[in-house]
């Protein structure tokens, strides 16, 4: 299936500071930085917790912007993601919660990150 994808953002800076929040409440991390010479100057950068799977990069955001869901290993980490992607300037566009018309054991949470684009994290775990 998916093994990693990536986003534009208008200001890699401070995409750079409010992803980075968020993966620390999930338990991910930077884990590359491109060099330059290999992307035509721009900066590209992976996040993960073992390998990178989500790839920012330097561009013009998405238009329509997009929805990425990121696994969180427990309900505790949602939250933590919620309240961090809040504290980083995100929008809220859904508090952490069930959402059992997903299934029974669906917990997420959704921000709109600095380029409008919805992001989850979500586990598929019972309580």
């Amino acid at each position: 299936m998916i093994d990693h994808s990536g986003i534009q953002t208008s200001d890699i800076g401070k995409a750079r500071e409010f992803y980075a929040a968020c993966f620390t409440a999930l338990g991910a991390t930077q884990l590359a930085e491109v060099p330059t010479e290999h992307t035509g100057g721009l900066l590209v950068v992976g996040y993960g917790r073992d390998k990178p799977d989500f790839w920012l990069s330097e561009g013009e955001a998405q238009v329509p912007p997009l929805h990425f869901a990121f696994s969180a290993r427990n309900r505790a980490e949602v939250d933590a993601f919620f309240a961090a992607a809040l504290k980083a300037g995100g929008r809220d566009n859904g508090a952490p919660g069930p959402r059992p018309q997903y299934h029974a054991d669906y917990y997420g949470a959704f921000v709109l990150d600095l380029d409008g684009n919805n992001i989850e994290a979500v586990c598929h775990l019972p309580e």
